[in-house]
């Protein structure tokens, strides 16, 4: 429970613990488009793309667990570690983005046969795709922002045990990618790190306690429940 200052004249106590004004909200919204302005910079040189994800998740990691953000220094030295292991990295998604875009541009302009069902399944993929490498810029976020095989094999397993989340993520990319396209150029990398931030928040959440606490009783209760005997026992 929040503690209150007793003030010293006859007016009513003031909640000075766990409130946010709308100064906390505009200075987070602020740092937020900075990091996506300082993101997009980085990652210019396309090679130093994964490098410039990887620093900017560990940074909201970062933000997010400890209520901070690291120091200038800090992120300056997770993403200098992080370029040349981040180099095949980048080519590998410039690569994927790549093929996908051009499928989609072809089955959409009708010059490959398959038509609209084929349209639908690529963009399916290419949307499980994105929430997918979403979850790996988070995983390798909190890992320090340069291990991608690791955090590539964590994200994989995480999908696969929960394939909710997954779909979650993959609304967060696709909402992130149509908003990309609607809003000024300008504002696109404002929007990187307002995106970066969701994909945290999103693959942060945990079952609902009363979920979690129902799953336990009951299996505590099949684990405590003794087999019944065929046959009566003797005195």
């Amino acid at each position: 429970m929040a503690s209150r200052a007793e003030p010293a004249s006859g007016a009513e106590p003031v909640d000075t613990v766990g409130r946010r004004d709308w100064r906390d909200v505009a200075r987070d919204a602020a740092d937020l488009a900075l990091l996506g302005i300082l993101l997009t910079l980085a990652a210019a040189p396309v090679l130093t793309a994964a490098a410039a994800a990887g620093a900017a998740s560990a940074a909201v990691h970062d933000w997010t667990r400890a209520g901070s953000w690291p120091s200038a220094r800090a992120t300056a030295r997770r993403f200098g570690r992080a370029v040349l292991p981040g180099v095949p990295v980048s080519l590998l998604a410039l690569a994927v983005a790549g093929l996908l875009a051009a499928d989609l541009a072809a089955l959409a302009a009708g010059r490959v046969p398959g038509g609209p069902p084929a349209l639908a399944v690529t963009a399916l993929v290419a949307a499980g795709l994105a929430g997918y490498a979403g979850l790996v810029v988070v995983e390798v976020g909190g890992d320090g922002g340069g291990r991608w095989r690791v955090a590539a094999r964590t994200a994989a397993r995480a999908c696969l045990d929960a394939p909710t989340r997954w779909a979650a993520l993959t609304g967060v990319t696709t909402l992130a990618g149509l908003l990309a396209v609607l809003v000024t150029p300008v504002a696109v990398p404002i929007l990187a790190g307002y995106t970066v931030a969701a994909l945290h928040a999103v693959a942060g959440r945990r079952p609902a306690p009363s979920d979690v606490d129902g799953r336990r009783s009951e299996s505590a209760a099949v684990a405590g429940r003794r087999p019944v005997s065929a046959q009566p026992e003797l005195p």
